[in-house]
């Protein structure tokens, strides 16, 4: 089939499937360059022609754009250039590591995970080349990878081999960047490390792509040769040409809200089990923890981040850290919230390094060597939800990257050279195990964990959760994980065995009491839809309720022995989730209702890791700084107690047997001294000469 042919074909394509987006480019053109095309039509259209663009695209795809160019001069009346049909939903599509020598010049579709993007910088399409001798200007295509310059001069009376310059203004340009994209993390197989392929994108394609992004590129593989210091390798690197560039994976502000969808939200919103509904719909298959399920879905839903005239910004994403035993399920939530935000990210804390979480610095392959910073977990998870589980088992140094990657929600790297600040705005969702196994529930959270306590007082909600037999409840809990099980028995025997008796209806009736109330990608456009849309205000009464229960806290700190029971931060905190609970109804008013809900969460947490062991009473610094009050009373006491008995005895070597007698009519037990003489001698305050004697510093 000639050319002309293919142009005339696409001419009546065009007019019958996408005349209004042609009437629309004429309007919005030089700004917009391209129409966008669903492969499925020209399909319907003609599949001789689809084949062809399939197998044959360093042909068709150029009728394809003259066919658009001509339609629309004939709209607008003057002549176009630069027009650009890009092709979407490719049928196909190949991985990465499946790609061979056979796929060469063909129309494939990659699927993965934006790795790192270079800059966009103008690259040479048609040099003009002056010759210095005769003036004359040779104007040279630049298609290959390499800058070619001509031989000689074009100019018959002249014909010489130089010298030339080129002519910048006199050429012609394109945007240009390069991608390298990896497979999607869920998609490898156990023990494969992700395969890369690099990507060139030019023109209005060039820089829509962020590292992080899940996207497909559709486009043509080409193939360059490697050269070796001792000449040219036979071996080939492969190179995506784009032609068009779909997201998988959108932000909550990209996710595409039909007016259906819309309809379905709003009444779904009007709903008055809205909470129940949203709550049982995060991780079904996890029996029980209704309250932290609640918080979750204040997680995703979030609070409104304000940016204040004195240039600072308050976040409004929540934090939430899971602390407790191991085997109930937390790794399952946080696994679950990733699946359910567009941008997840979830990272063991012993396999995440500082660099890892942040950002490393690295030289770049795909430009020219210089150094360049490759994105963390934390930063791939902006405006989205970051998992970290395990945290207790990172190292401090790798803790301390957290510091302000969670309050100020940047993160300020300061490596070869490179000084920047990049923005992770994402909702931190921590889980830990406690030192020793199990939580001890007559012991400190802060003793137990192993986490700086500036980082504990970040999380808006820490939960405890501990595994306590109790027969009703277990009996429950079995039930519902068997019951799991079996339909996910059902379900793979009729899936995977080609002689089984089961049904669908079979298979459904056992999986509807783990199926959620709210389809996951309802909930995710409903989420997409309030974080969009909704942005409430506090009414006064939600207000004086707040202002109430901070103060109410605070009071038990007055006297002058007592504790501090909360901190402003936990007053931010409660701000948040009053918003978010607003949110998830999609109101832009903050009621009284929402504000009691929150203060209701935030006490049973208090309750759950706030509380002093020793006097029964609340007290923050058992999560901001690991010492209470009363311990560090304590320490007070067992101080001038060594400072007295190391009086007696020659270079104040106080013996223990001695202190613990004295600590004894303070009516201190000896255990407690052992810890707080323990604590002290880590800090650096008591020295340990021999082993059954200390001495102050």
């Amino acid at each position: 089939m000639t050319e002309n042919k293919w142009i005339d074909k696409f001419k009546i394509f065009f007019r019958r499937y996408y005349w209004d987006d042609i009437l629309e480019l004429a309007n919005e053109y030089p700004d917009r360059k391209n129409v966008v095309v669903d492969f499925s039509d020209l399909d319907n259209f003609d599949r001789k022609l689809g084949d062809y663009l399939l197998y044959e695209p360093d042909e068709v795809l150029p009728s394809a754009n003259n066919a658009l160019k001509e339609l629309l001069e004939l709209q607008i009346e003057k002549e176009v250039s630069d027009l650009y049909v890009r092709f979407i939903h490719i049928p196909t599509k190949i991985p990465n590591r499946e790609l061979r020598s056979k796929h060469l010049l063909k129309l494939l579709a990659i699927e993965g995970m934006i790795r790192k993007a270079t800059e966009v910088r103008p690259k040479i399409t048609n040099a003009a080349f002056y010759c210095m001798r005769c003036e004359h200007v040779t104007m040279l295509p630049q298609s290959g990878p390499k800058f070619t310059e001509p031989h000689e001069c074009e100019n018959d009376t002249c014909g010489k081999r130089g010298p030339f310059k080129i002519l910048v203004e006199k050429s012609t340009f394109v945007d240009a960047q390069k991608l390298q994209i990896q497979e999607s993390p869920e998609n490898l197989k156990g023990g494969t490390q992700p395969q890369s392929l690099d990507v060139d994108v030019e023109n209005d394609l060039a820089g829509i792509a962020k590292p992080g992004d899940r996207i497909i590129i559709n486009g043509i593989l080409r193939s360059h040769q490697r050269t070796l210091r001792d000449g040219k390798s036979p071996f080939y690197d492969l190179v995506l040409h784009a032609n068009s560039i779909e997201y998988v994976d959108k932000e909550f502000d990209e996710l595409e809200i039909t007016p259906e969808d819309e309809d379905k939200i709003l009444e779904l919103s009007r709903n008055p089990n809205i909470y129940s509904l949203v709550t049982k719909s995060i991780a079904p298959s996890i029996y029980g923890y209704e309250e932290i399920k609640e918080a979750l879905a204040m997680q995703l839903f979030s609070g409104v981040a304000k940016y204040l005239p004195d240039g600072s910004r308050v976040r409004g994403d929540i934090h939430i850290l899971f602390v407790g035993d191991p085997g109930i399920a937390k790794s399952q939530l946080l696994r679950y919230m990733v699946k359910l935000a567009p941008r997840g990210v979830f990272a063991s804390g012993k396999s995440a390094s500082s660099s890892g979480l942040t950002a490393a610095a690295v030289r770049d392959e795909m430009g020219d060597g210089r150094w360049t910073l490759e994105a963390g977990a934390l930063v791939m998870a902006d405006m989205g939800v970051a998992a970290v589980d395990e945290m207790d088992k990172m190292r401090s140094e790798d803790k301390s990257a957290l510091h302000e990657a969670m309050e100020q929600q940047t993160i300020s790297v300061a490596k070869a050279g490179i000084i920047a600040t990049l923005r992770s705005r994402c909702a931190l969702l921590g889980a830990a195990n406690p030192k020793y196994g199990r939580f001890d529930r007559y012991e400190g959270i802060a003793q137990q964990i192993n986490m700086p306590p500036a980082l504990m007082s970040r999380f808006d909600l820490i939960f405890v959760m501990l595994d306590t037999p109790n027969e009703e409840m277990d009996n429950r809990i079995a039930k519902h994980i068997l019951k799991s099980h079996f339909a996910g028995e059902m379900s793979e025997q009729k899936r995977k065995l080609a002689g089984s008796l089961i049904t669908d209806s079979d298979v459904h009736t056992q999986m509807e009491p783990i199926l959620p109330p709210i389809d996951p990608e309802l909930m995710r456009k409903y989420v997409a839809y309030s974080r969009k849309k909704i942005f409430p205000i506090m009414d006064e009464n939600a207000r004086q309720h707040l202002i109430d229960f901070y103060l109410d806290l605070r009071k038990m700190g007055e006297t002058k022995d007592a504790p501090v029971p909360v901190t402003a931060r936990q007053l931010e905190a409660l701000v948040r989730l009053a918003e978010a609970s607003a949110r998830l109804r999609l109101s832009n008013t903050v009621s009284l209702e929402d504000a009691k809900r929150t203060t209701t969460t935030v006490f049973s947490c208090l309750k759950q890791v706030g509380v002093d062991p020793d006097t029964g009473t609340f007290d923050v610094d058992f999560i901001e700084s690991g010492t209470t009050k009363s311990q560090r009373d304590k320490i007070k006491v067992v101080k001038e107690i060594i400072r007295k008995v190391g009086e007696r005895h020659a270079g104040g070597n106080a013996p223990l047997h001695e202190i613990y007698e004295e600590a004894e009519l303070e009516e201190i037990d000896r255990e407690h001294v052992e810890d707080l003489i323990n604590k002290m001698s880590r800090q650096g305050d008591l020295l340990k000469p021999k082993k059954d004697h200390v001495r102050i510093v």
